[in-house]
């Protein structure tokens, strides 16, 4: 099966992050595209205004005939939709059907692709490398994990395909990675998580391994110093972090909210670096795609001139209210690793601020399975507000709930509220350095918080 042969792409699940930006790809190249999706969302609601048709029935009756030629129509799935869909049914005979992930190995099979995998910090640091390559007016094609601040979108589309480069998060949920083929690749994290699919650590250390073996043969790989470093030894490979990697932030401080660090490698030095989304985890990815822009031929100026003009994804640090007696940040993080990462930074820009913390649990399996560490770090907080699980594609679990949580937390200022109360129950006066985390659907609440908050 050709992409190019393929008239017309139907998508099962067209709202996710990963599903909307490959609908947008098709649709800027000339194909028909339509999906559904189980609920109406802002990132629906933006793409059917650029001229991709979204269902929220789950009824084949509502697709249009020009999907229904099953041999120039490709349909592309995500895993996360039930096996029992009527439009997956519809189609899972007779048609091309493709997982998301399969089809993006299909585009990315004859580029020259960068792919950023890890469990945590990929969204970011790939959505810096292709700032870093779009503002230095390189020809980049981009799939974005989430929503870059700068384009407001979640893909980047090459001017033209002379010398086009790829950068793709790669994602390792239900070992999607493993359909890409890269020429360069970067391990941000390998810590336990979806063990919901993997079982144990240990799987999904050995998927991440798979990945790496993937790597074309002249191919380089470069990952933060702690990941697997002693197993990784077929490719080409540096080590970036802070002391003793071999591409490194050093002299990192903190001055009116913002951080600032220097740079160094063993080719290249670029002082006083500012980053305008904060976290000492944004510093590590920041250097993860210095080094990455400076092995594909971008100079000090533009790395450092593109590093200035970041602005972040959202949800990843997103400040909704930055004043001088109230702070409001909107964060995704959901894994341990990750709400230790943003509470430690969190706490170094505000060291005389109160942190109050309201998180949403994302899934029952991931709860269970790390309820001491979601404990451990959300005690980083001063105040811990906890919303019930969010279930995903999940069921419920028997015993399974927040209050495994709130019980780990070490410290008495805790409490379980349900989210149709939050707003309620938050006033400005009472609150110095609020965050809202999670990757469920907490971030509905954003807006009506902002709005209370600055009534």
């Amino acid at each position: 099966m050709k992409l190019a042969n393929m008239r017309s792409v139907y998508f099962i699940g067209i709202g996710g992050i990963g599903m909307s930006a490959l609908a947008r790809w098709f649709h800027r190249h000339g194909k028909k595209v339509a999906g559904y999706d189980l609920s109406e969302t802002q990132l629906t609601r933006t793409i059917e205004v650029e001229g991709i048709s979204v269902t929220y029935l789950d009824d084949p009756d509502t697709i249009s005939t020009d999907f229904s030629d099953s041999e120039t129509t490709l349909v592309v799935y995500t895993p996360a939709i039930p096996k029992d869909n009527k439009i997956y049914n519809h189609y899972s005979s007779g048609y091309i059907l493709k997982k998301r992930s399969e089809v993006l190995g299909m585009i990315t099979a004859n580029l020259f692709t960068i792919a950023v995998a890890g469990t945590h910090g990929k969204t970011t640091t790939s959505t810096m490398i292709a700032h870093l390559l779009h503002s230095s007016n390189r020809n980049v094609t981009a799939f974005m994990g989430g929503i870059s601040i700068n384009y407001m979108t979640n893909i980047l589309i090459a001017k033209d395909t002379k010398n086009e480069t790829i950068v793709v998060e790669a994602d390792e949920y239900d070992r999607s990675f493993l359909t890409l083929h890269p020429d360069y690749a970067i391990v941000t994290s390998v810590d336990a998580d979806h063990l919901d699919i993997y079982s144990s650590a240990e799987n999904l250390e050995k998927s991440f391994l798979d990945f790496v073996n993937n790597i074309s043969t002249n191919g380089k790989l470069i990952m933060s110093t702690n990941v697997l470093s002693k197993k990784m030894k077929t490719k080409s490979k540096s080590f970036y972090g802070f002391s003793g990697a071999d591409s490194k932030a050093e002299n990192i401080r903190i001055k009116e909210g913002y951080f600032t660090f220097d740079y160094s490698d063993p080719d290249y030095t670029i002082k006083n670096i500012r980053l305008l989304q904060p976290g000492y985890h944004n510093i590590e990815n920041a250097v993860a795609a210095i080094k990455t822009c400076l092995d594909q031929g971008l100079s000090v100026e533009e790395v450092k001139s593109g590093l200035s003009t970041y602005r972040g994804v959202k949800r990843r640090f997103e400040y909704i209210i930055r004043t001088e007696n109230l702070v409001f940040i909107d964060d995704y993080a959901h894994h341990p690793v990750e709400i230790d990462a943003f509470l430690t930074s969190l706490k170094a820009m505000y060291p005389d601020k109160r942190v109050t913390v309201v998180f949403q649990p994302h899934l029952y399996s991931r709860t269970a399975d790390f309820a001491q560490e979601f404990g451990r770090s959300l005690s980083l907080a001063d105040e811990v507000i906890l919303l019930e699980i969010y279930p995903a594609r999940e069921k419920p679990m028997e015993g399974v709930s927040s209050q495994l949580i709130l019980d780990k937390i070490e410290h008495p200022n805790k409490r379980i509220i349900p989210k149709s109360k939050i707003v309620s129950i938050l006033n400005s006066d009472e609150i110095e350095v609020l965050a809202t985390m999670g990757a469920g659907d907490i971030d509905q609440l954003v807006l009506p918080i902002k709005q209370k908050l600055t009534a």
